[in-house]
């Protein structure tokens, strides 16, 4: 004689077991490795790369911005700037190069934001949030290819400031450091525009805010003229302005002087806007519509 065995259905299983059952298979689909977090990086990297290549004006700004900048703040503040320095424009060259550095990673970082509030109406973020991904992914793609703009930008610009006169006075490697520096400080700033880029409603929103926070952190700081010529109250404010530090930083690995001090404020403001704003960021990618 034959006995059959019966196994119960799915209708018929506990619910309570079912239930956990979910919960687990959840949970392991939700658990992302490091190798295939960077799977995920890469594989949005090569769209945003896609991107630029099937639309080169893209690149227009990084282009010209650090020629046009370069040309217009030698020729028409050196004169008067570079004699208050003690010097002339080639003496001003050496002092305003460093500087726009900074000035040039803060204005790529702005992109991002306008970035990912066009992929936001375009539909595009809501497909990415349907796919079994890290969330952080498709935002970390998005700093690492505007990482690759804002190189191409200091290259550029240390190219014109080459042709009129920039010095190395100290060495090859502390002119790297100096790029270094300000790719460390512009990633950090492209997590806050990611993150006005997933609150503001526009395009042109993001915008108008993001130039409401860089008029006064240009221009209230060290990038284009020394403090001591501002009112006090000014001197103060650039005292603490993050791009002050790093466009002093980047004149002493450059042009040589003290650098300890400033470079490490530009790392530690780099560190705490970083460690503040990603994860406001991701949380806000999480819920976003």
């Amino acid at each position: 004689m034959s006995t059959a065995t019966f196994s119960p259905s799915p209708s018929t299983a506990p619910p309570s077991h079912s239930k956990h059952a979910e919960k687990d298979g959840a949970a392991g689909r939700n658990r992302i490795g490091l190798r295939a977090n960077l799977r995920h990086i890469g594989a949005f990297t090569r769209r945003n790369v896609m991107q630029i290549k099937q639309d080169p004006e893209s690149m227009l700004d990084v282009v010209l911005m650090p020629v046009v900048f370069t040309l217009l703040f030698v020729f028409v503040f050196g004169g008067s700037v570079g004699q208050s320095l003690g010097g002339d424009s080639d003496s001003y060259v050496n002092y305003v190069v460093p500087g726009l550095m900074a000035m040039l990673g803060m204005n790529v970082a702005m992109a991002v934001g306008s970035g990912v509030n066009d992929d936001f109406r375009t539909g595009s973020m809501d497909r990415f949030r349907t796919m079994p991904i890290a969330r952080s992914s498709v935002l970390i793609a998005k700093i690492v290819v505007e990482l690759g703009r804002m190189l191409i930008a200091i290259t550029i610009l240390l190219g014109v400031g080459f042709a009129l006169g920039l010095e190395i006075k100290t060495s090859v490697l502390a002119l790297l450091a100096s790029v270094g520096l300000s790719a460390a400080f512009g990633s950090s700033l492209m997590w806050i525009f990611i993150l006005l880029g997933l609150t503001m409603r526009t395009t042109q929103a993001v915008q108008g805010m993001a130039m409401m926070v860089l008029m006064p952190l240009q221009f209230g700081s060290s990038i284009f003229a020394p403090p001591s010529s501002m009112p006090g109250w000014l001197q103060a404010f650039t005292d603490y302005n993050p791009l002050s530090n790093l466009a002093d930083a980047a004149r002493g690995l450059i042009s040589g002087g003290p650098v300890a001090h400033a470079a490490g404020m530009t790392l530690a403001w780099a560190g705490a806007i970083t460690l503040i704003t990603a994860p406001l960021a991701v949380a806000k990618f999480r819920r976003s519509t």
